[in-house]
């Protein structure tokens, strides 16, 4: 049945797109999961393309297994760390030193930069589970619009979830590129702060002048009883803001040492295996882990080992569907699928930073992941990157750009906001779907400004 010869030419585009397809009807019509419908899109892509069975069988393992080589250890950690700040009452005590700090007027201000910070080492559906009962609150009392405050959570939180170090989209797409982890970290956190301040306050404030206008506000007719519990206080004793900020910037300092040093001193200095052994991501992460179990103790009824474990069990998923999407893309790659799409979408002109953003978001939207869709975003782009003559640290920040926004019903964290922020379906699509994707272009114009100075910053040089 096989030739031998693998399939070439304006083939390839069509197996691609038949891929695509696969992949969304096993997700969305028959609801696979999709460490499993991803699997079965590479192994199928490379069987239809006519590579040698056993090749197929052998690029899948690899993709798996590199990429998990490079990024699972870190994403675990990161978890973990995350966990300990959840479990301290860190997190609760940051997002009510800032509410303090901006005041019930400004409070969708300060809503952005918790859901920022916060969403560096917890998941998104964590933050919102954990903040919906005071934004509701929050909204009924200052008559701010709902609508505006769940823009404001959701879109901090998956900028940083999409951009910032370690969740598992950005590590893997650093991992794809071969890209400075800590220059990576340093100008994605930048970015990603401005898609917040664009498409979660900016945009939210539209949103809130907007439902004024037609005075479309919720009842919140069910709040008697967070209401209550606000007003009560919890007497439980928690970890201070400024403690459980540190433990967030021991591993992110450690990091930007290992690769901010070696630039300022020269890669000769004696100095520089040093800080760039302290500054290795996965041990930047297993010190953070280490910092936040000590000094968590007094504050944690479970034992740091139970974290730990418990921890461990949540990233278990996450890291299958990571493994498969970069088994996805090592396929993409192995067989030529990659160069070709990569090489004619090229032909149309399109400028390469553009390029990123676009091929990110249309595979967001078609099949809902951010992480899926980053990583094959990465996989079909790293050849072309590398020959571009942009920098790959913004092509890989476009990436990511590309998957925050336009989130539509076959994302799971659609339905997440509207259920825990219990709000409409259409005043989901107006505050997420619409607001994400005005924070990815933000991203991308912010970017695409710092590509005409490249040749200057820090890090950007090629």
């Amino acid at each position: 049945m096989f030739s031998g010869e693998m399939v070439t030419g304006p083939l390839l585009i069509g197996i691609f797109i038949l891929a695509i397809a696969v992949l969304l009807v096993l997700i969305i019509k028959f609801k696979l999961n999709a460490f499993v419908a991803l699997l079965v899109t590479a192994f199928g892509t490379g069987v239809l393309v006519n590579m040698p069975l056993a090749d197929v069988a052998q690029t899948v393992t690899d993709g798996f297994g590199g990429t998990l080589g490079g990024i699972g250890m870190v994403t675990g950690l990161g978890v973990m760390l995350g966990k300990f700040m959840f479990e301290s009452g860190g997190i609760e005590s940051i997002s009510n030193k800032i509410l303090g700090a901006f005041g019930e007027k400004k409070s969708p201000i300060a809503v952005a930069l918790s859901g920022f910070i916060t969403g560096i080492p917890v998941f998104g559906d964590v933050v919102y589970i954990m903040f919906a009962p005071m934004l509701r609150v929050l909204s009924k009392k200052t008559k701010i619009s709902m609508v505006n405050f769940a823009c404001a959570i959701s879109v901090a939180t998956t900028c940083t979830f999409a951009l910032v170090l370690p969740t598992a989209p950005p590590l893997a797409v650093a991992e794809e590129l071969g890209i400075e982890i800590g220059i990576f970290f340093f100008y994605a956190l930048i970015s990603a702060f401005v898609g917040m301040l664009v498409g979660g306050i900016v945009y939210g404030s539209f949103l809130n002048k907007q439902d004024h206008k037609n005075n479309h506000f919720y009842t919140f007719e069910d709040l008697d009883q967070e209401e209550a519990q606000m007003a009560k206080g919890d007497s439980k004793d928690k970890m201070g803001a400024g403690k459980a900020l540190s433990i967030l910037l021991v591993p992110i300092v450690l990091i930007l040492l290992g690769s901010f040093v070696p630039l300022a001193v020269g890669k000769e200095a004696a100095i520089v295996p040093f800080v760039t052994f302290i500054g290795n991501k996965n041990f930047a992460m297993m010190v953070g882990v280490i910092y936040a179990a000590v000094i968590s103790r007094k504050y944690i009824k479970k034992t740091a080992t139970d974290i730990m474990t418990e921890a461990a069990d949540q990233v278990g998923l996450i890291l299958l569907i990571t493994g498969a999407g970069g088994a996805f893309g090592k396929v993409l790659q192995a067989t030529g699928i990659a160069d070709y799409v990569a090489g004619t979408l090229s032909s149309f002109s399109i400028p390469i930073l553009i390029l990123c953003f676009l091929i990110a978001q249309i595979i967001r939207c078609a099949q809902g992941s951010t992480t899926v869709a980053l990583m094959t975003t990465a996989a079909i782009m790293s050849s072309t990157i590398a020959t571009s003559g942009v920098s790959p640290i913004l092509c890989a920040i476009a990436i990511c750009a590309g998957g925050i926004g336009l989130s539509l019903p076959n994302d799971s964290g659609f339905w997440a906001i509207s259920r825990f922020f219990r709000i409409s379906v259409t005043d989901t699509i107006r505050g997420w779907s619409i607001g994400g994707f005005v924070a990815g272009v933000a991203i991308l114009i912010f970017v695409s400004i710092l590509s005409l100075f490249q040749g200057f910053l820090p890090g950007l040089m090629i």
